[in-house]
């Protein structure tokens, strides 16, 4: 039997303009309720980690994409391609 363990993944999407401090304190609010946090100020990529549940790697990561482009529209944040993605299990975190 399957069951839901808690990931951390970490997404970052790359574009071609610089990401402002406006911008990642909204992306930093839109996750804030996902246990997350964002960054990249006076880059050209904006990130965040977000925690989700979920029973294996892949729809762990399928649901935090979902979760990190809804965060970036509702930050103003264009639609660019995620270009990093890491995931983590709590297994993995605690060395289990």
């Amino acid at each position: 039997m399957d069951f839901d363990i808690r990931w951390s993944v970490g997404l970052e999407a790359t574009g071609d303009s610089i990401v402002t401090m406006e911008q990642v304190v909204e992306l930093a609010d839109a996750v804030a309720r996902m246990g997350g946090s964002a960054g990249g100020m006076g880059t050209t990529s904006y990130h965040a980690t977000i925690q989700v549940f979920a029973n294996d790697h892949d729809v762990a990561v399928a649901k935090a994409k979902e979760m990190f482009a809804m965060a970036a529209a509702k930050a103003g944040l264009p639609p660019w391609p995620v270009t990093r993605v890491e995931a983590e299990s709590e297994g993995d975190i605690s060395g289990d």
